[in-house]
C-alpha cells in the first residue's frame, strides 16, 4: 500500500470518528436540555416556566459541561506529550488540586476578589505553579512513570487535605456548600459564570491548532529542534495554556477528575497519536463524556443530585487501574 493511500485512509478514519463524536455530543446535549425533575418535550410548545428552566438553568449548565470537558481532555492530551507519560492528567497529578487551594486562599484571605474572574486568576496561578513543579521535576530528576505518578498523587492528597481543613473549621454554610461544589459540580453555573468560558475558548482553539508542533515534540527534543521548533518557548506557552484551561475548568466546575486521562489515552489506542487530529477530537469527546456524566449526576437520584466529580471518578477509576496495570513496567 502506498504511503499516500495509507495517509488518506487514516485521515478518513479520523474524519468518520469526528462526525460520530459530534453527532453523539449533539444527541447528549439535546437529552441534557430535556431530562430532569421536569421533563421538557421538544415536540410541544414550551410554557414560560419551561423556557426559563431551559434558558436560565439547563443551557448555562450544558455549556459549562462542554467547556470543562473539552478543556480537561485537551489539557490531558498536551500534558501527556509534555511529560512523555500516557498516565498524565490534571486531576491525577494534583494540578486541579493546586487550583482549588488557590481559590480557597482567595476566599478566606481576599474575599473582595471572590468573583468568577478573581477565582479564575487564582485557579490559573495555582495550576501554573503545580504544572511548572511537575514538568521541572520530570525533566531535571528524570522521574520514572511510577515516581511521577506518586509525586502527583501525593500533591493531590496534600491539596485535598488543605481544602478539607479549611472548610472543616469554617462555620459559614455557604463555604461548606462551596466544598460540595469543589467535589465537582456545575449545578450553580449561570450566564454570569460564562465570562470564564469566553476566556477558555481562544486558548482551547489555539492548543488544538498546535497538533503538528506536539507531533514534533513527541519525536524528542533534539529532533524537534532540528525540525525548527523553539522547544523552550513552545514548552512555556503550552504550560501556560494548560494552566489557563485547568484553572478555568476548576473555577467553573470544581475538581473533576479522569476526563483528561481516559479521553486522549483511549483515542490514541483506537485511532493513533497524530495530535493534529487527536486534540480537536479529544475536545469533542471530553465535552460529550462530561455532558453524559452530568445527565447521570442529575437523574440518578430522585431527590438529590450527585457531585459530578463522583460520577467521572466512577467512570474513570476502573480505566485508570487498567492503565496502571498495563504500564506497570514503564521506566
Amino acid at each position: 500500500m502506498e504511503l499516500s493511500e495509507l495517509l488518506s485512509r487514516r485521515h478518513q478514519r479520523w474524519k468518520r470518528y469526528f462526525i460520530v463524536i459530534l453527532s453523539a455530543l449533539v444527541l447528549f446535549s439535546a437529552t441534557h436540555l430535556m431530562v430532569g425533575e421536569v421533563f421538557i418535550s421538544p415536540f410541544s410548545e414550551l410554557s414560560s416556566l419551561q423556557q426559563q428552566l431551559v434558558t436560565q438553568l439547563r443551557l448555562p449548565r450544558l455549556l459549562a459541561a462542554i467547556a470543562i470537558g473539552a478543556s480537561l481532555a485537551v489539557s490531558g492530551a498536551v500534558l501527556q506529550v509534555l511529560l512523555g507519560n500516557v498516565l498524565a492528567e490534571p486531576g491525577v497529578l494534583g494540578i486541579s488540586g493546586g487550583a482549588s487551594v488557590m481559590m480557597v486562599i482567595v476566599l478566606f484571605f481576599l474575599p473582595a476578589l471572590a468573583t468568577p474572574i478573581g477565582f479564575m486568576i487564582a485557579a490559573v496561578i495555582g495550576a501554573l505553579v503545580f504544572t511548572l513543579l511537575l514538568v521541572s521535576m520530570a525533566k531535571i530528576m528524570r522521574l520514572t512513570t511510577t515516581r511521577l505518578l506518586l509525586v502527583g498523587v501525593a500533591l493531590g492528597i496534600l491539596t485535598g487535605a488543605i481544602v478539607t481543613w479549611a472548610f472543616y473549621f469554617s462555620d459559614d454554610l455557604s463555604l461548606r456548600q462551596l466544598m460540595y461544589w469543589l467535589m465537582g459540580s456545575i449545578g450553580g453555573a449561570s450566564w454570569y459564570h460564562h465570562v470564564l468560558t469566553l476566556a477558555l475558548v481562544p486558548v482551547l482553539v489555539w492548543l488544538c491548532m498546535k497538533g503538528k508542533t506536539l507531533d514534533k515534540l513527541m519525536m524528542g527534543e533534539l529532533h524537534a529542534k532540528q525540525l525548527g521548533v523553539d522547544v523552550e518557548a513552545v514548552r512555556w506557552k503550552l504550560i501556560l495554556a494548560v494552566s489557563i484551561l485547568v484553572g478555568g475548568a476548576v473555577a467553573l466546575g470544581g475538581v473533576i477528575g479522569f476526563i483528561g486521562l481516559i479521553v486522549p489515552h483511549l483515542l490514541r489506542l483506537a485511532l493513533g497519536s497524530e495530535n493534529r487530529y487527536l486534540l480537536p477530537i479529544s475536545a469533542l469527546s471530553g465535552a460529550m463524556l462530561l455532558v453524559f456524566a452530568d445527565i447521570i449526576a442529575r437523574v440518578a437520584l430522585e431527590s438529590a443530585e450527585l457531585p459530578l466529580g463522583v460520577v467521572t471518578t466512577t467512570i474513570g477509576a476502573p480505566v485508570f487501574i487498567w492503565m496502571l496495570v498495563k504500564h506497570h513496567d514503564s521506566r
